[in-house]
């Protein structure tokens, strides 16, 4: 039996491409997304150190609570030191919880996108109508607070439903963080107008990879250095995009903060050849020519 049709996006092979560089010369660009979440504690979905723990579960809660007083502040302090602005993927209720941490990602030059207003939800389950209202309402909280609608949303737990690409494109979200279906920027049929995916890095993630799994941070790292390194190789021949994700209770411990630092000094040893870029900025340039995506 024939596969279903895509009707999201078309295949376009790797082989078949516009060539052109990015902003500052180079033809490989990378971003690094910042995972600054809250959870409701003991209820809704989280993202846990001990599994089957009691409630109240004060340990995974002081875990994941250690990020926002602590691990985020040095991870955005870190990757300023390699010129890096993050993507911080923010639950808008952050800005009541730790707006102290908010202020700090925001001088720091980072780029603030969507990502509902607490981790312990989930688009998956809300009606059209609701699904709607709720991005909404995450992109109303990120304008009241910086002045501007988000252009950039990342799913809660990466879960879409069938009508998440048209809620977020009514609500005026003009790229999305949560694919990795290829190493360029593809556009997305939204149903009503299209939406731009950026590589979305699903394995160069401290939480699919060092939680998920139980990778070690220093082979964590490594994925990262070698990543990269393909990447450039791969990217002598034509534009493309590389994403590193990581959260601020995971990568922000000590011992996981030193080993990604090895890998950050590799990347930024590379000067121009990269272009550190937000992924808004990444989204400009396709924006401007739509034919340089797929």
């Amino acid at each position: 039996m024939a596969a279903p049709p895509n009707d999201r996006y078309r295949y376009v092979p790797i082989t078949r491409y516009r060539d052109f560089r990015w902003p500052n010369g180079a033809r490989l660009a990378l971003f690094v997304c910042l995972g600054i979440e809250e959870y409701r504690p003991d209820d809704g979905l989280s993202e846990n150190l001990i599994a089957g723990a009691s409630r109240p579960d004060w340990v995974n809660r002081s875990w994941r609570d250690y990020g926002n007083r602590v691990g985020a502040f040095r991870l955005i302090d870190r990757m300023a030191e390699f010129g890096i602005r993050p993507a911080v993927l923010l639950n808008t209720d952050v800005y009541d919880s730790a707006p102290e941490l908010i202020a700090h990602a925001r001088a720091a030059g980072a780029e603030i996108v969507g990502h509902g207003l607490t981790n312990s939800d989930t688009l998956a389950t809300l009606s059209p109508e609701a699904e709607e209202a709720y991005v909404g309402a995450v992109a109303a909280r990120i304008e009241a607070e910086e002045g501007r609608r988000p252009g950039g949303w990342s799913s809660m737990w990466l879960a879409h439903s069938a009508t998440t690409l048209r809620s977020l494109h009514r609500q005026g979200y003009r790229y999305l963080l949560d694919l990795h279906l290829d190493d360029r920027p593809v556009w997305l049929d939204a149903g009503e107008g299209r939406i731009l995916a950026l590589p979305y890095a699903l394995e160069l993630n401290d939480s699919s990879t060092m939680i998920g799994r139980y990778a070690g941070a220093e082979e964590f790292a490594r994925m990262i250095v070698d990543g990269f390194d393909e990447m450039r190789r791969a990217a002598a021949r034509q534009p493309l995009v590389m994403s590193v994700v990581v959260h601020s209770f995971i990568s922000g411990q000590p011992f996981r903060l030193r080993a990604l630092t090895r890998a950050l000094e590799h990347i930024a040893a590379a000067g121009d050849a990269v272009w550190m870029a937000t992924p808004g900025e990444i989204a400009a340039v396709i924006e401007e020519d739509p034919s340089l995506a797929p």
